[in-house]
This record gives structure tokens, C-alpha cells and sequence, in this order.
């Protein structure tokens, strides 16, 4: 028998934020941590979808302990009032899940003009580890957890003199790179908590194929694309449900065994029970990580200070 939520330990008295928890993967991920105690803050674009969310998680987990955070990752200034909201409310954070993003779009902005699925996946996750940083850091046996995507195996790292690929924009090519550095975010980020001497631990996970509304929502966002409504279709024939897609991403956030830098997928890459996978691509890796610091702290402008950590 293979890990499933069932072995997810009891998670009461933690607290755990989870980005884009309104739907697929995020809610499914909000809803089984909630049903093991935690009390979970649901960090929402869509505030409509977001109740709506809170109901189906209430439906089946009456007593669940949850609380709504408005967060527009293509926002950096959303993305730092919400920062701010969860540190008033919260001195300590025992999980963060950077789960929310968007795939194979059109070409489109942010409004801090970064170029979308880079602006939302990625660097809407720096900024918001960054800064709810000082509280997972007082909290020990803390955990960040970053989702990636198989596509991260087609993706370039990014271009410091052109992150937003302005001229050289593809649906796809897009997607690649912002999933291959959330995958470099993710190990570099254990780096730097590793030299820092703190008791956070970095993991990354991916849910193979999992048939959720982000394909849905990536037809919509391309105008139809034919690649677009291919993934769908091989999404509901041979995809994984949410609840099992979700499984990676909650053995990297709940596993007592698991490890910062450690990586979590499907066994069988696209299907499976959710096991530790071999770290790859590692011949550039270094200097991959290092541009991606460097790129991520100049187009935002916020640094990610990793200091040992400071307990109550």
C-alpha cells in the first residue's frame, strides 16, 4: 500500500497557508490538512470561489478551522498586503504550500508588468516566502512546500537580460521555465536555509497528471488553444483525481520522514502513490539557482533574508 491521506499525521495546533486553495489541488490540499486539525489559511484570488470553497470544505469537515486571506499573486502589492494580514494575525507559521499558478496562457502582464505565468507562479511566491519568512522561521519543524510540473523538464532557466521572454513568448516555453524555477526556488531555498542554520525545511512536489479545472482554465486563458484542449482530453482519460494529485504536495508538507531538498511524485512520473523522487538536471544547477536569485530580487525588489532563527 502506497501513502495516502489517511497517513497524514495529526495537525493540531499547526498553522498552514495554502496559495490558490479554491480549487483543485490547493483546495483538496486545504481540505485534508483541515481535516487533520490544522487550522488553515486559504490565501484566494477569487473571493466568491473562495467561500464557495470554505462550504464544500465545511460540508465534509464541519468543525474545520479555516480563514480567508485575499491574494492576487500577479500583484506584488496584493502579495504584500497579504503578507502583512497573515503576520498581524499570525506570529508563527508551521506551513506554507506555494501551490497556485497558471499554465500555457496567451501572453499577457502582470501589473507590475512581468510576464504572467512567471509573474504568478513564481515571483508571486518569492515575494510572499520572502516575507512570511520571520515567522516560519520561529516556528520549529516548519516546512515550505513548492509545486512544480513535469514541464519543468522542458523548460530553459531563466534569462537574466530577458526573464519575461518579450519576443520569444510561447504558451508552453512560459510555462517550462516558471515550473523550472519553482523547482530551483524550491532547492535553492533549502540552500540557503541550510547555511543559514534554520529549522524550515524547503521540499518540492509535483502531481503528475492530475484532472483538475487548471486545464479547464488554461483552454480559457490561451483562447482555445489546440495544445490547450489536448491536455484536457488526456487529462480526463487517463488523469489522476484532485485527491490523489494532491497526495504529493501533502507527503512533502506532512511526512514525518521527509526531508528538506527533498522531492515528491507520483511513482510512475504521471500516476501513482506519491514517493521521493531523484533531484536531476543538476549539471548547471548552481548557476541556474544563482540567476534566478538574482532576477527575482531585482524585478521585485524584495530580497530573501534567511537568518538563523529566533524562538520564543
Amino acid at each position: 500500500m502506497g501513502w495516502t491521506a489517511a497517513d497524514i499525521p495529526d495537525q493540531h495546533g499547526r498553522t498552514a497557508l495554502v496559495t490558490g486553495a479554491n480549487g483543485g489541488l490547493g483546495l483538496v490540499t486545504a481540505k485534508q490538512l483541515a481535516a487533520k486539525g490544522a487550522h488553515v489559511v486559504m490565501a484566494v484570488r477569487n473571493q466568491k470561489k473562495a467561500a464557495a470553497a470554505v462550504d464544500q470544505i465545511r460540508a465534509t469537515v464541519p468543525d474545520a478551522s479555516l480563514e480567508l486571506v485575499a491574494l492576487d499573486l500577479s500583484s506584488q502589492a496584493s502579495v504584500k498586503q497579504a503578507a502583512d494580514t497573515v503576520l498581524a494575525a499570525h506570529d508563527r507559521l508551521d506551513l506554507l504550500v506555494n501551490n497556485a499558478g497558471v499554465m500555457a496562457i496567451a501572453e499577457a502582464r502582470t501589473v507590475d508588468g512581468f510576464e504572467m505565468q512567471f509573474g504568478v507562479d513564481h515571483l508571486g511566491h518569492w515575494t510572499l516566502t520572502a516575507l512570511l519568512l520571520p515567522a516560519l522561521l520561529r516556528t520549529p519543524g516548519s516546512r515550505i512546500v513548492t509545486v512544480t510540473s513535469t514541464a519543468r523538464n522542458t523548460g530553459r532557466p531563466v534569462d537574466v537580460a530577458n526573464p519575461h521572454l518579450r519576443g520569444r513568448y510561447g504558451a508552453w516555453r512560459a510555462y517550462g521555465q516558471a515550473k523550472l524555477a519553482n523547482y530551483h526556488f524550491g532547492l535553492g531555498l533549502q540552500r540557503e536555509l541550510e547555511r543559514a542554520g534554520a529549522g524550515t525545511a524547503s521540499l518540492i512536489a509535483h502531481p503528475g497528471m492530475a484532472n483538475t479545472d487548471l486545464q479547464t482554465a488554461s483552454v480559457a486563458g490561451s483562447g482555445g488553444g489546440a495544445s490547450q484542449r489536448f491536455g484536457v482530453f488526456m487529462a480526463e482519460l487517463t488523469g489522476m483525481s484532485p485527491d490523489d494529485g494532491a497526495l504529493p504536495q501533502l507527503r512533502a508538507a506532512t511526512d514525518p520522514a521527509a526531508n528538506g531538498g527533498e522531492f515528491y511524485g507520483p511513482r510512475f512520473v504521471t500516476s501513482g502513490a506519491p514517493v521521493r523522487r531523484p533531484v536531476l538536471r543538476r549539471i548547471g544547477m548552481d548557476r541556474a539557482i544563482s540567476k534566478l536569485w538574482q532576477v527575482s530580487e531585482r524585478e521585485t525588489g524584495v530580497a530573501l533574508d534567511v537568518h538563523a532563527p529566533t524562538l520564543d
